[in-house]
């Protein structure tokens, strides 16, 4: 009787351990995401309006298309990710006519609340379910997730270069 009920208690444990971690897998990724957009709001407040057209060189993005360029990826990415459809296609925000700051910083922060909430109406239980990204990778939808959080980082750190080619200073890191 007693192997039976600590069995009991040591199974409703184990499964209650389970949901705690996935819950808090889901708030730390909502928490690592809101870090991430109030540090790209900080690169996109740091730009002077008349630099958003600059391009390190004229085959790259310039400072505007690369900012929409992380918000495609957002998009595109995170709704893979999830299976929410994303309201953009695929690479229609860095095509974007109008590359105005004012424009930009609310097409990107828009992006940004675009996967916030798509975490928090993620269930925490479908975290290791199998996605498939491009028709060819296959992963968790954390794995997916994760990937989209790399791709922001990555290509706002690009960013920096172009401040400094404006003469700004880039904002401080912001790791927590």
């Amino acid at each position: 009787m007693k192997a039976l009920m600590f069995l009991q208690v040591f199974t409703l444990f184990i499964g209650l351990s389970g949901i705690c971690t996935a819950q808090s897998t889901n708030e730390e990724m909502i928490k690592e995401w809101e870090r991430a957009k109030a540090y790209t709001k900080e690169y996109l407040d740091a730009m002077p309006e008349k630099d958003y057209a600059l391009k390190p060189t004229p085959e790259m993005r310039s400072f505007a298309e690369q900012m929409l360029h992380i918000t495609d990826g957002n998009y595109g990415l995170v709704s893979a990710a999830t299976g929410d459809k994303s309201p953009h296609d695929m690479g229609e925000m860095e095509k974007s006519a109008d590359k105005s700051k004012a424009a930009v910083t609310q097409a990107v922060m828009d992006g940004y609340d675009f996967v916030i909430n798509d975490i928090k109406n993620l269930s925490a239980d479908k975290l290791n379910e199998k996605v498939t990204l491009f028709g060819k990778f296959d992963m968790t939808r954390k794995a997916a997730l994760e990937k989209a959080f790399e791709h922001q980082t990555h290509h706002r750190g690009q960013t920096t270069v172009y401040l400094r080619l404006a003469g700004v200073k880039p904002p401080q890191e912001k790791l927590f």
